[in-house]
């Protein structure tokens, strides 16, 4: 049997407002747009929160020498302490190859004794110790090697990897710990040591230092005054969780993660780590200025903009129009005071006023290598006798630009005057060609 209902159904106005209102939707949208941004804000703050950074404990320009190992008996611990103290003293001034000084001399250069590891007995004393020189005090008797420092700011991310894992300030590590406690008092690298607080961890990653960005690198560096980059590498093997420890270090520099020196270490367990990385510092620190002293450690000429190296094109555009408009505004300028001067010149009665050349306008070329060409050009035409005036008509960093200059003389006058300015000049139909 089949049933045929007449009752009308639901017209297309009552299915719209069975939907939902839009005021509903609208607030659903809101809701959901504020829990994205609420997430995201979170997000960015769980990487620049908490105890990230490890800012350098020694960064004075003092002489210091660690690892120095000493074992003193005597009637009593301090004595024996005392008489440990002496010797590493003495230990750490023949290893900045320093004169024979008593022990008296040596003390009163002394700014300070660093405590690495000591066990006291009753009557032995046994530690490693680092000690600091006063640089001003030492230098007279180290010479002047001792306060050279003739590299650029080197901007320095440590990188340790481990377990398949990459870090650099993410999160506080062994590596990071050992370069705070360095001291490059004594070395001829500048160091830029960051600590890698607050944004650090996420400007400063290991995904940085593989950027073959030039316009990348020149912002990093600029924000923390370096010409160039350092990254040392250390790859931790662990054989099994309390045992030996093999490192694998590597110092590498420079957008393009030069490679200067490889070498490997091994530490016996965890409580050997610490002195393995010192002494992987001081190693690192020994390549980067054995590299220095062969030119090969010399900052990136393509980190410079106004170097000849290669610059963005979106970069090179903008400084083109910037210095375009300066030309142009600089033009006018000119041309401005020039219809100006005569009419401020008081002329004696009865004085004829000499009659004045007639200002012409002429076009130039100019080969522009590079950025630094381009600008010398523009001073040196801009500097010659008789410019009014002149601007920018065509820029080609790495071609031929043109330019227009308002000049009070003939063409053969300018050429003269571009001459005299040591330009090679070319002369043609109503414009020249210059060159250095």
């Amino acid at each position: 049997m089949t049933v045929i209902s007449t009752h009308p159904g639901p017209s297309k106005e009552a299915l719209k407002r069975s939907s939902g209102a839009p005021w509903l939707q609208r607030i659903l949208a809101a809701v959901i747009a504020f829990a994205l941004l609420s997430g995201g804000y979170a997000f960015v703050l769980a990487q620049v929160s908490g105890d990230r950074g490890i800012a350098p404990t020694a960064s004075s320009s003092d002489i210091e020498v660690r690892g120095i190992e000493v074992d003193e008996r005597a009637d009593t611990a301090v004595e024996a302490r005392e008489k440990a103290w002496r010797s590493a003293q003495r230990q750490a001034w023949q290893k900045v190859d320093g004169p024979p000084l008593s022990d008296g001399q040596l003390a009163s250069m002394v700014s300070s004794i660093v405590i690495q590891r000591e066990r006291i007995g009753p009557k032995r004393y046994i530690a490693t110790l680092g000690v600091i020189f006063d640089r001003q005090r030492a230098a007279r008797y180290l010479g002047g090697s001792a306060t050279a420092r003739s590299s650029a700011p080197m901007l320095l991310i440590p990188v340790t990897a481990s377990a398949g894992a990459y870090t650099a300030f993410e999160m506080r590590n062994p590596w990071q710990r050992a370069w705070a406690d360095f001291n490059p008092g004594s070395s001829r690298i500048d160091y830029v040591r960051p600590s890698g607080a607050g944004g650090d961890s996420l400007l400063l990653n290991y995904g940085q230092t593989g950027r073959r960005s030039r316009a990348w690198w020149r912002s990093t560096l600029d924000q923390f005054g370096a010409a160039d980059a350092l990254v040392p590498i250390a790859r931790l093997d662990y054989q099994f969780p309390g045992g030996p420890i093999k490192g694998t270090f590597t110092a590498r520099y420079g957008p393009d993660s030069r490679v200067l020196e490889t070498f490997e270490l091994n530490a016996e367990g965890p409580s050997g780590l610490s002195a393995m990385l010192g002494e992987a510092v001081e190693r690192m620190d020994a390549a980067y200025e054995a590299a220095l002293a062969t030119g090969k450690l010399q900052p990136d000429p393509t980190l410079r903009l106004g170097g000849a190296g290669e610059v963005d094109p979106a970069i090179a555009r903008l400084i083109e129009l910037g210095r375009a408009i300066r030309s142009r505004e600089a033009a006018v300028r000119q041309a401005k005071e020039a219809a100006a001067a005569p009419q401020t010149d008081a002329q004696q009665p009865g004085v004829a006023a000499p009659p004045a050349a007639a200002v012409n306008t002429f076009v130039v070329q100019f080969t522009t290598p590079n950025a630094v060409t381009f600008d010398a050009s523009l001073s040196g035409v801009r500097g010659a006798a008789g410019v009014r005036g002149l601007s920018v008509s065509s820029t080609a960093i790495g071609g031929t630009s043109v330019m227009s200059v308002t000049y009070a003389g003939s063409l053969d006058q300018l050429a003269a005057a571009l001459r005299a300015r040591g330009f090679a000049v070319t002369q043609g139909a109503n414009a020249l060609a210059i060159s250095r």
